[in-house]
C-alpha cells in the first residue's frame, strides 16, 4: 500500500514543513565532521509500525546515516525494548529526529489501538475496519497502520465503493431508487453499500440486493434481528457507538465487519524516544 516513492514524497514535504528556511539551532552548532549515535527505544507496550518511513526520513537527509532495526512492523514491543540503533552526521540526525518520531509514534499508536479492538472481539469471526475519518493527506499511512495492527480496510476514498447514506436516500427518494440508479451508472466492479437505521430499511436493502448493508447505531438486539433478515444475502457491517466496551457484544450478533473511527481518530501515539 505504501510505495517507496509515495513515502519519499510525503517525507520530503514533512521535512520542508519542519525545517523551513533552515534549522538555525543545529546548523550553527554542528560541524560537518560531527557525528552522533543513538538508540530508538520504546517507553510503553504496543505494536510497532512505521519502520520504513522512519528510515526514509534520514535517507532523504543523508545517505551517511546508518540504521539497524531489531524489530519489524507488526511486532509487539514492550517498555524498555531497543527498537533500533542509529548513527551518522550530527547535523542530519538532529534535523530528522522530530519528523521521524512523529511518523513512527503515530503509526505505532494506530496499530496498537487496532490490535486492542481486534483482540477484544475474539472468538468471533468479525473484522475491525477503519473509516474515512482520517487525517488529511495522512490517510495512506493511517490505513497501513490499521492493517499492521490486524484490522481490515474499508474503502480508501469515495471512488472505491458506492455508499448510500441517509442524505443520499433523501436525495433519491428511497433506498430502492438510489440502488437502482447507481446500478445503471457505475461499473460492475464496484459494490454498493447501504446505510440502514431501521429494520424496515434493512428489508428494503435486501430486496434491492445491496452488496453490503451497514447497521448504523442500532442496539445489539436490533442488530441480531437484522442479521437474521439479511441471512447471508449481503455483507453485514456494524457502525456507530463502537468502543472497547461494546465491540465484543456487537461482534456476537454475527455481523461480518465492525467499522470504527476510534482506532485512528482516538488512537494515542505510542511513546517512543530517540536517545542520543
Amino acid at each position: 500500500m505504501l510505495s517507496k516513492f509515495y513515502i519519499e514524497d510525503h517525507v520530503k514535504m514533512a521535512l520542508e514543513e519542519d525545517i523551513g528556511f533552515g534549522d538555525i539551532t543545529t546548523e550553527n552548532l554542528a560541524g560537518d565532521n560531527d557525528f552522533l549515535s543513538g538508540e530508538l527505544n520504546t517507553r510503553s507496550e504496543g505494536v510497532l509500525c512505521g519502520c520504513e518511513v522512519f528510515k526514509t526520513v534520514f535517507k532523504v537527509l543523508s545517505d551517511d546515516i546508518k540504521i539497524k532495526f531489531y524489530f519489524k512492523d507488526g511486532d509487539k514491543i514492550k517498555k524498555g525494548d531497543k527498537i533500533a540503533d542509529i548513527s551518522g552526521p550530527a547535523k542530519y540526525l538532529l534535523m530528522g529526529e522530530r519528523v521521524s518520531l512523529n511518523y513512527i509514534q503515530r503509526m505505532s499508536g494506530i496499530a496498537t489501538e487496532t490490535r486492542k479492538y481486534q483482540d477484544a472481539i475474539e472468538p468471533y469471526a468479525a473484522k475491525i475496519v477503519d473509516t474515512r475519518k482520517t487525517t488529511p493527506n495522512f490517510r495512506a499511512f493511517e490505513k497501513y497502520s490499521v492493517k499492521i495492527g490486524g484490522g481490515a480496510l474499508h474503502r480508501f476514498n469515495l471512488s472505491d465503493c458506492a455508499m448510500i447514506k441517509d442524505n443520499h436516500i433523501r436525495l433519491a427518494g428511497s433506498i430502492t431508487n438510489a440502488v437502482t440508479k447507481l446500478r445503471e451508472s457505475i461499473s460492475h466492479a464496484h459494490k454498493i453499500e447501504v446505510e440502514c437505521d431501521t429494520l424496515e430499511q434493512v428489508k428494503e436493502a435486501v430486496d434491492v440486493k445491496a452488496d453490503i448493508i451497514m447497521l448504523d447505531n442500532m442496539s445489539v438486539d436490533t442488530m441480531r434481528k437484522a442479521v437474521e433478515i439479511i441471512n447471508h444475502n449481503a455483507v453485514v457491517e456494524a457502525s456507530g457507538n463502537v468502543n472497547l466496551e461494546t465491540v465484543n457484544a456487537i461482534a456476537s450478533t454475527g455481523v461480518d465487519i465492525i467499522s470504527s473511527s476510534a482506532i485512528v481518530a482516538k488512537a494515542p501515539t505510542l511513546d517512543l524516544g530517540l536517545d542520543i
